[in-house]
């Protein structure tokens, strides 16, 4: 009797075992800010297809772009807190042939009760208590991360919007973030995505960062909303962003890319080269499926705002095919 049970487990075992080894992997590259609604997405996208299994690696979104067309690593779907990444390091090299806009976002200065001077900074004087020499500020570099050039727009607006001269210098002071080092020791923190800079502010290593609104409502953290004039949230400002930029580094040493201010908008492709997209099948379907309505629910319950229905450049036969 004991031997037909050590019979009938092998034999469910083995078939569990095969059930698991036949589902087919979606590889998915993401800006670190999608984490959490990304990881719902997942979750809802294999119960309605039990046939697949999503693998999410994140990071920063130019760091993500820049493992498809240097590294050459095997990719299905990427997905980016700048559409403009994917239009100039994807579309631009030959390494994508779509580029879908499906949300938004907006900055926001991020803090905790245990920040310095948390219970006097407002969103008039939040400039001032930045420039304050025992307040510690973290940001995410912008050479890999959106959000890190995007605090540096943030910055150069708000010297203009509340007219304070020399405010970026007087905070950063970087001509460019061509290499990272160039922080101010001991009053900037520098980490390779925003949300690396989750741990520093809990731990209270940090008193603010620069971060996305729609993070900061994920991990229930405490932040300053800032003016439309400088969030990077309103279209209506289009023309006062595009008045300010910074210079990253490009896809290759010794090319710099110049990042002009503009509306905050979140995008997403599937990479076409020689590795990717290695299951073509379950990219389409996933892509589709962050698109549509239930996709979009998730998103805006994790904090963002959706592009209805959502905008496609380049061209979108790719999308029909499975």
């Amino acid at each position: 009797m004991r031997k037909f049970f050590i019979v009938v487990f092998a034999f469910f075992y083995s078939l569990a075992l095969n059930q698991v080894y036949a589902k087919e992997i979606i590889r998915i590259f993401h800006a670190g800010s999608l984490s959490v609604p990304f990881k719902k997405i997942s979750i809802a996208f294999e119960k309605r297809h039990p046939e697949f299994i999503v693998e999410r690696e994140p990071s920063g979104s130019v760091m993500a772009a820049r493992k498809i067309v240097d590294l050459h690593k095997p990719c299905d779907v990427m997905a980016s807190a700048d559409y403009e990444v994917i239009n100039n390091l994807l579309i631009k090299t030959g390494n994508a042939k779509f580029n879908a806009l499906f949300a938004t976002n907006e900055m926001a200065l991020v803090y905790t009760d245990k920040s310095r001077y948390s219970k006097a900074i407002n969103s008039k004087n939040w400039p001032y208590i930045l420039m304050k020499k025992d307040v510690i500020i973290g940001h995410s570099n912008p050479n890999d991360d959106p959000c890190g050039y995007r605090a540096m727009l943030v910055v150069k607006l708000a010297e203009k919007y509340y007219h304070i001269k020399g405010f970026f210098k007087n905070l950063f002071g970087y001509p460019n973030f061509y290499t990272v080092g160039m922080e101010k020791k001991g009053k900037v923190i520098v980490r390779p995505k925003e949300t690396d800079l989750l741990a520093l502010l809990k731990l209270h290593l940090v008193d603010y960062i620069f971060l996305y609104k729609s993070v900061a409502i994920q991990h229930h953290l405490k932040y300053i909303k800032l003016p439309p004039q400088i969030s990077l949230s309103s279209f209506k400002y289009k023309s006062f962003y595009s008045t300010v930029s910074f210079k990253i580094e490009g896809a290759s040493p010794k090319k710099y890319i110049t990042v002009k201010g503009k509306p905050m908008i979140y995008s997403l492709t599937i990479p076409q080269n020689e590795n990717s997209p290695p299951n073509k099948r379950g990219a389409v379907m996933f892509v589709k499926f962050v698109l549509s309505k239930v996709g979009q629910r998730i998103m805006k319950e994790c904090g963002q705002g959706v592009i209805t229905p959502p905008k496609i450049l380049g061209d979108p036969n790719i999308l029909k095919e499975q």
